[in-house]
């Protein structure tokens, strides 16, 4: 039962005393006695942090004489922990809340192939933060404790967690290993880990039923210049490792999610092109759970991890138009999201007529497309510029170009009917405002919201079931 499974809670401290009090006080209050230990890795505060900690009786003390960074300092405060003890790694800049950890625990070890999880938070990047009611500290247990409750459909599949507050089976430690201290000071270096449990054969969650409050990265607050070049030191570091940068692949294109709206019992199968780590199709799922989740990913290093977490394959499409998933997939899919793959294209009407033979008779399809019409292109086009632009909408890449007539006029001519286009636009400036009504002058005022449109969501449905109705 893993309720008799133990804890080595991990915390690193540097300075903060304040923040260092909170977070200890609050795992005393609100974890059950006797289920954890928890390991303090100082990393030579100079605030009376290190005197304050010699204090406490109910904790393992590392005191370091130098600043090692969070791998090394996590690495240090693991291999303390007794050899049986799952590991949680907790930013000491946290207020831990009623049935956290017991939460947390449930969700971990309600698989056997579920390897670490991670809770919610008020601050937080990978989409681990919720919009939360309260605005004073005070007032954080209240909404916590009625948020707290476990339950099993809150438990979301993640491509990557954030370790400000992650619980790791012990066998997947023995298995993978601990922080990758190249990473040092830190930052990726929970990437990097989760990839490895990953591409073991663990799933990752993330437990909406166990919040905890984070106030947020104070070990680099003070110096935001130094912490941004970290940041970018440590992604190039990672690409160089896993040949792919973890952020970008595991975006979710919220775009494409809130253009599927359906039962939420109904069992859909699900396609996407240039599928990522797989963070889009995992919130569908989460959305969806009866939904099969199907991925193209021409990236193979991606596609090595995202394979493991949902079926994927590697080859493009337009080769030979066709898919070798291990079974067929003809009149198949619910939804085929092929994202910008139409800017891309070699033949664009080629490929949306051949992707309908994977579709269901009334399955969709949905594709982004940057707007040529937009006002940015037009404004870089006068001044001799287009696509080279580093602040325009289009990407270099590109070889096709659309307006909204032109989607429009495609995807009828390949044979799909409804159409659904949503439009994506931001507040101008004053002096861009005054630009648009010039043009609008030659062209006609009621042009303007086709130049205000940076970005086109489509979605067409498959025609072939109004066909067989006639």
């Amino acid at each position: 039962m893993f309720q008799n499974k133990k804890t080595s809670i991990i915390i690193l401290t540097y300075n903060n005393i304040n923040y260092n009090q909170i977070c200890l006080e609050s795992i005393r209050k609100y974890t059950t006695l006797g289920t954890y230990e928890i390991i303090i890795v100082d990393n030579n505060s100079s605030d009376g942090t290190r005197e304050w900690l010699k204090e406490q009786t109910d904790i393992k003390l590392i005191l370091n004489d130098e600043n090692l960074g969070f791998p090394k300092g996590c690495n240090l405060g693991i291999n303390a922990a007794e050899k049986d003890n799952d590991i949680l790694v907790l930013n000491n800049d946290t207020k831990a809340t009623p049935r956290w950890l017991d939460n947390l625990k449930a969700c971990l070890y309600s698989n056997e192939k579920i390897g670490a999880v991670a809770a919610i938070t008020n601050n937080c990047s990978n989409y681990q933060a919720i919009n939360v009611p309260y605005t004073d500290i005070e007032d954080m247990i209240d909404f916590a404790d009625k948020n707290n409750i476990s339950n099993s459909e809150m438990w979301e599949e993640k491509s990557r967690l954030v370790a400000f507050c992650m619980l790791i089976k012990r066998e997947v430690i023995n298995k993978v290993g601990t922080f990758d201290e190249r990473f040092t000071p830190g930052n990726f270096e929970d990437d990097d880990l989760c990839m490895r449990i990953v591409d073991a054969g663990y799933k990752l969650m993330v437990c909406n039923d166990s919040f905890i409050h984070h106030f947020g990265s104070t070990s680099f607050k003070s110096d935001y210049a130094k912490f941004n070049n970290i940041l970018k030191t440590n992604a190039h570091k990672f690409e160089e490792k896993w040949g792919f940068n973890s952020n970008s692949e595991s975006l979710l294109k919220f775009d494409i999610i809130n253009r599927i709206n359906e039962p939420i019992e109904k069992k859909l199968n699900i396609l996407e092109f240039n599928c990522g780590l797989g963070s889009t199709l995992l919130k569908l799922k989460y959305m969806y759970p009866n939904a099969m989740l199907y991925g193209i990913e021409p990236n193979r290093n991606v596609a090595k991890i995202s394979e493991k977490i949902i079926e994927t394959i590697t080859q493009d499409f337009e080769e030979n138009y066709t898919m070798n998933f291990k079974e067929s997939k003809i009149n198949f899919f619910d939804y085929i999201i092929i994202g910008n793959k139409l800017q891309f294209s070699k033949d664009p009407w080629k490929l949306l007529t051949e992707l309908k033979k994977y579709l269901k008779p009334d399955g969709y399809i949905i594709a982004t497309i940057p707007n040529l019409m937009h006002y940015s292109v037009i404004k870089g086009l006068l001044k001799g510029t287009f696509i080279y632009n580093h602040d325009s909408i289009l990407n270099p890449k590109c070889t096709k170009f659309f307006t909204l007539p032109d989607i429009q006029k495609i995807f009828e001519e390949c044979g799909y009917i409804n159409p659904y286009i949503f439009h994506y636009s931001r507040e101008i400036s004053q002096e861009d405002n005054n630009f648009l009504d010039q043009i609008c002058d030659i062209v006609g005022s009621n042009m303007k919201g086709f130049f205000m449109s940076y970005q086109y969501v489509a979605k067409f449905q498959n025609n072939t079931f109004i066909d067989t109705q006639t």
